[in-house]
């Protein structure tokens, strides 16, 4: 599932965690926004300073066989 953290530089109190099945994120005039299924779940400024991290593990490879 897609994880987000979200750190505020000198503000450790305003991290945020956000993670969904659907979340995706991407860039758009200088605002960083999350959507899902429902459409835009959140958004933050550049001016924020805020730092974005994948902490989620995506899955870059197939799933192994199951053995039967």
């Amino acid at each position: 599932m897609p994880a987000f953290l979200i750190r505020h530089p000198g503000k450790a109190s305003d991290d945020i965690l956000v993670e969904d099945p659907a979340l995706t994120l991407h860039f758009e005039h200088g605002w960083a926004v999350f959507t899902d299924t429902a459409g835009t779940c959140l958004a933050i400024p550049a001016e924020a300073g805020a730092h974005i991290e994948r902490v989620d593990e995506p899955q870059d490879h197939e799933p192994a066989p199951q053995k039967e």
